[in-house]
């Protein structure tokens, strides 16, 4: 804490006691959770930080707001895929505007591949750690494609120091998978098929395609119980060209794809989707078994792929795509992600944080 030295009151000319008796006063009848505050609603600052966003439809979103070289940058999660950056960030008055263009390929009447620039204008206001939005899009020549929809965001709490992992105590290990049946399981679509079944031993995804034609979707898988914190183990099989993925807490996607001997890259196996990419290469070859040990604690999360760690408790600054929900505070599942392609797992042992 800083220190500066005082002055008695005498000291002071008449005026600048009236001045500061007039500023005590007016910061004892501000509400309650503005005295203090230096953030008014219609100041940038008051939009910068991380968002948890629960989009149109109920989905899982995510928005991050900084400050950088003097100006407003952005970046975006919506629903799915990737984290991306935004074309642009700005402030009007009390309204936060953020723009994102996407390039969208289409097929016109005689079948020739064209590429359309899709621009969508997301508008949001402050008020305390809430924020209300509506989004907008626009096709190439700046016509409003349907309605502005309206949703909602939560400020996110900063993530608090790396824990000690020394000093986390473990309970007791749960089975996850039995290595007979589906107990403890369900699947998380029941509108699509289901590839999940167990073979000697395995809980395995049947998820074959059509050479050639439109991507099938199967089924995701989750536990029926939900968790806070945790040591998970397992081990993984992929085939060629395969993709899954394990979701900690239904909202934290730790990669599992064939990338042998691509480079570094946080979409790479083992890393958390599109926000943190593994350290080392440790991949094995499609078709081979691979560990992961894999602690998630206090909002850091420390990866181990095959004995060597990639990921060593680093921050999460939000939700990866394809999460359950926003919400980073609640218990959840652990999900397989099943509608990609087929993957083998089996040894899943989860040791709850209980201290």
């Amino acid at each position: 804490m800083t220190h500066t030295q005082s002055h008695p009151a005498r000291s002071l000319a008449p005026s600048f006691r009236v001045f500061f008796a007039a500023m005590s006063l007016a910061m004892v009848l501000l509400p309650a959770g503005l005295a203090g505050s230096s953030v008014a609603a219609d100041e940038p600052a008051a939009f910068v930080g991380n968002w948890a966003l629960t989009i149109p439809g109920g989905g899982a979103g995510w928005l991050g707001i900084e400050t950088k070289d003097g100006e407003l940058r952005g970046s975006i999660l919506w629903g799915g895929g990737s984290v991306v950056p935004v074309e642009s960030v700005k402030v009007d008055g009390d309204k936060l505007i953020v723009t994102r263009i996407r390039e969208v390929k289409r097929k016109d009447k005689a079948g020739k591949e064209t590429t359309a620039a899709i621009t969508t204008t997301i508008t949001g206001k402050v008020s305390g750690d809430q924020m209300d939005l509506s989004i907008v899009t626009a096709n190439e020549k700046g016509k409003a494609m349907g309605e502005a929809a309206e949703f909602s965001g939560r400020r996110i709490r900063p993530v608090p120091a790396a824990p000690d992992l020394s000093k986390v105590e473990f309970g007791e290990p749960i089975m996850l998978f039995n290595g007979k049946d589906l107990s403890g399981w369900q699947v998380m679509n029941p509108d699509l098929p289901s590839g999940w079944v167990v073979e000697d031993g395995v809980l395995v995804n049947r998820a074959p395609q059509e050479e050639g034609g439109r991507h099938k979707r199967y089924s995701n898988l989750r536990t029926e119980r939900e968790f806070e914190d945790f040591n998970l183990t397992l081990e993984t099989r992929v085939p060629k060209n395969g993709n899954s993925g394990i979701y900690l807490r239904g909202i934290y996607e730790v990669q599992v794809a064939d990338t042998i001997d691509q480079p570094l890259d946080s979409h790479n196996m083992g890393a958390i989707y599109s926000r943190i990419g593994p350290t080392v290469a440790a991949e094995r070859p499609a078709g081979q078994w691979q560990t992961f040990d894999i602690t998630l604690v206090d909002r850091h999360v420390t990866v181990v792929l095959n004995g060597k760690k990639i990921i060593d408790n680093q921050p999460l600054q939000g939700v990866t795509g394809g999460a359950l929900r926003s919400d980073e505070f609640r218990p959840g599942p652990i999900y397989l992600q099943g509608d990609h392609t087929s993957v083998d797992y089996r040894n899943m042992v989860l040791r709850p944080v209980v201290k």
